[in-house]
């Protein structure tokens, strides 16, 4: 698998959670909070953010209910992800996700950086699924 350099939003109506991460180490780190002001996103922060990263790929938390049901967040985040797409002509995965501000919540003790740090959860698990994937199928591959 060619390492693939990717951003990831967890999109909120106050704030959004930014997260880079390199499939090459399947690994992923918090980056900043970026702020929704009057329902509109800091475009020119993430601007920035994709410059200075240079992504190949966008994914978006894409949350639902514990019962998987989708909710007033599932539309905000599946048009946050057209927007993307549409701004910087990057391919954009949504990725579902339930929890994750809880579980950032919980290994940070405290709200502080908390976007960020669900953001970074999120791709850890885009990681994780995507790279087990791309393993399972190559070593299917080698066998034949």
């Amino acid at each position: 698998m060619k390492n693939q350099t990717l951003l990831c939003f967890d999109y909120g109506k106050k704030r959004i959670g930014s997260a880079v991460g390199q499939t090459i180490t399947a690994t992923a780190t918090a980056l900043e909070i970026i702020k929704v002001v009057n329902k509109k996103p800091n475009w020119e922060n993430i601007e920035h953010l994709i410059e200075e990263w240079r992504p190949d790929k966008l994914i978006v938390g894409h949350p639902f209910t514990l019962d998987g049901e989708r909710q007033e967040m599932t539309d905000a985040a599946e048009k946050f992800g057209r927007q993307l797409e549409g701004r910087f002509k990057l391919p954009v995965e949504l990725i579902e996700e339930q929890l994750s501000s809880y579980e950032a919540r919980r290994e940070l003790k405290s709200t502080r950086d908390l976007d960020a740090v669900a953001a970074r959860l999120i791709l850890e698990t885009w990681l994780s699924e995507n790279i087990d994937q791309n393993h399972r199928q190559t070593e299917v591959n080698r066998e034949h």
